[in-house]
């Protein structure tokens, strides 16, 4: 039984690399300067497993190896994801380990999986811009920032949002001057070579995109609700 404070990261069939890469970059670096904490990346078993890349990740230790790790962290995706919200293994771990994490996060759409079991009805939270609509179905209110803090639960916006979460979470967990350390050591000070985001400008073919994600999600959203309501 470890001694150390955990920060899982929860790996799953078909996620987006960058949700979890990013984060865990970041997170990466804080036992270095705050060695009470390990980083640990946890999936349904421990075996290689397909994300929207062609790379593979492999995680450190399966469900029943980390019982109660004390902050966990649940990355997005698109189509995978949604299944994820109404897949029994996966809610079950999250209920389960929500019961007693003193931190409970998630990055791009991976705020939906928490909103599917019932973690974020009447929370202020975010998620990726395309899926709004299928968080608010579970009761959250959405606000529209890279982060939202809530209580206990951390959600981060789209994809690369997930940087600025972990660096946030990293001061709430060690302080401003560790979070600040690490930004240097990444060197992370985004410029986008372009305009930064303007939600306005969406055009037809992101609302296309949008479009397709929404009629999934009330799928997916729909599944996850009739299993509530079975007390699944």
């Amino acid at each position: 039984m470890t001694t150390k404070k955990q920060i899982a990261l929860l790996l799953y069939p078909g996620m987006v690399a960058f949700d979890i890469v990013g984060p865990m970059q970041v997170l990466a670096e804080l036992p270095r300067f705050a060695p009470e904490y390990e980083v640990v990346v946890v999936s349904e078993r421990v075996e290689p497993v397909d994300t929207d890349l062609r790379a593979k990740l492999v995680p450190d230790k399966a469900f029943d190896d980390v019982p109660a790790p004390d902050i966990f962290i649940v990355p997005g995706g698109s189509h995978a994801t949604l299944q994820q919200m109404y897949y029994p293994p996966m809610r079950e771990y999250i209920r389960q380990i929500a019961s007693t994490a003193e931190i409970i996060g998630s990055v791009c759409t991976g705020s939906l999986i928490l909103a599917s079991v019932g973690l974020l009805e009447g929370r202020t939270a975010t998620t990726h811009w395309g899926y709004v609509r299928i968080l608010e179905r579970f009761g959250a209110r959405y606000v529209r920032k890279r982060w939202v803090e809530d209580g206990n639960i951390i959600t981060g916006a789209g994809v690369s949002a997930g940087i600025d979460y972990a660096l946030h979470l990293v001061e709430r967990l060690a302080g401003p001057d560790i979070a600040r350390k690490i930004q240097l050591s990444l060197e992370y000070d985004p410029q986008p070579p372009h305009e930064h985001l303007n939600y306005r400008k969406v055009g037809p073919m992101m609302r296309m995109i949008q479009l397709s994600a929404l009629v999934m999600g009330h799928i997916a959203a729909n599944k996850a609700i009739k299993l509530n309501t079975e007390g699944a």
